[in-house]
């Protein structure tokens, strides 16, 4: 695997999104396409199309790890 796959964002990985400035976690990938993105804490959701934009700032495994679930 090259590093940009393994760092590409997935569901449950906490991510900095780089066009929204904001923090979140990847909800759902829906077709490949779209990445559903909420919050840490609250309630929101939003989108990203560019999943090259999402820098993961901790894996979903890692997160788990920490009992960060």
């Amino acid at each position: 695997m090259t590093d940009e796959q393994e760092q590409r964002a997935w569901v449950g990985d906490l991510i900095h999104d780089e066009d929204a400035d904001r923090r979140g976690i990847v909800a759902d990938v829906r077709g490949g396409t779209t990445w559903v993105l909420r919050p840490e804490y609250g309630p929101d959701r939003w989108t990203s199309r560019r999943p090259d934009r999402l820098r993961v700032v901790r894996t979903r495994e890692e997160r788990l790890r920490a009992q960060d679930i």
